[in-house]
């Protein structure tokens, strides 16, 4: 449950400060009756990610066994790309987000169709978070059963939506800086444990045979179903059983992204005209 709630209440926040950057931009210039426009394309946006996991999903229930691995390997792999692009990028756009965003709404209302066009930007800003959080909820949901899942991922979304208002319509402030880059450690070890999963999805779908041999069997001592078991596999992506090509992808994975975030952290912290 924590997993997909952590994920929800990131993906939640960045979509509410966006559409919040434009809602008080708008208002703010004297051109609030272009806000039903901005929730159209919100609307839109959300009912095209809904339509797009629900499609994948009855196509997921229709596939033969094998069928169903390799799909679940390709969702987990596009997770994955979009997860860790999305850590990256929330990284490097955070500084320029509102001017761009001032200037698209700028550019989408002085031509024809502005409505449209509006209708649009705000479609592209938020779809972008939806189709992210479908590809990781469909990844995370073929490798759990039960509901704490979904319960996860809607109190996150839920939580994200209350933290928004609150941010925009109470003043509240929230440090985005220490929040995107906790959070964007813990999504780089989930980002890893989901490439784990596609390897052994894409042994169990019979196009990855190699580095099969056993790297560890803990499973009489930190069981993936105990207490301290379910946390590390939320968290970390962990198993009680894995193949040692499971565990080199998860290394070659988790250890240059997580120093590249760590390194381009502290080189954004360190003041302008500090010495290296």
């Amino acid at each position: 449950m924590l997993v997909p709630f952590l994920i929800m209440l990131r993906e939640g926040i960045e979509a509410a400060l966006i559409v919040g950057i434009v809602a008080s931009y708008l208002t703010r210039t004297g051109r609030a009756e272009w806000l039903p426009a901005l929730w159209i394309g919100v609307l839109l946006a959300c009912g095209v990610s809904l339509a797009v996991g629900a499609g994948l999903d009855i196509i997921s229930g229709e596939l033969p066994q094998r069928a169903q691995e390799l799909f679940e390997a390709c969702v987990g792999l596009v997770a994955v790309v979009l997860l860790t692009s999305m850590v990256f990028w929330m990284r490097k756009a955070a500084r320029s987000i509102k001017g761009e965003l001032h200037a698209g709404i700028d550019a989408a209302l002085s031509g024809e169709r502005q409505g449209l066009a509006l209708v649009g930007l705000a479609f592209l800003a938020v779809v972008r978070e939806g189709l992210e959080s479908v590809f990781f909820l469909l990844a995370i949901l073929q490798q759990s059963n039960g509901w704490e899942a979904p319960v996860g991922a809607a109190l996150g979304l839920a939580t994200a939506i209350v933290v928004g208002f609150a941010i925009h319509a109470m003043g509240m402030r929230l440090n985005l800086r220490a929040f995107f880059r906790w959070t964007g450690i813990f999504i780089l070890f989930v980002a890893a444990g989901l490439l784990a999963n596609a390897v052994r999805a894409l042994h169990e779908a019979g196009l990855w045979n190699s580095l099969q041999q056993t790297a560890y069997d803990i499973g009489a001592i930190l069981p993936v179903d105990g207490p301290l078991g379910s946390v590390l596999s939320g968290l970390l992506g962990y198993q009680e059983r894995a193949a040692f090509g499971e565990v080199l992808a998860y290394l070659a994975f988790l250890v240059p992204a997580l120093a590249f975030f760590l390194a381009s952290d502290r080189a954004e912290a360190k003041p302008i005209g500090a010495r290296p």
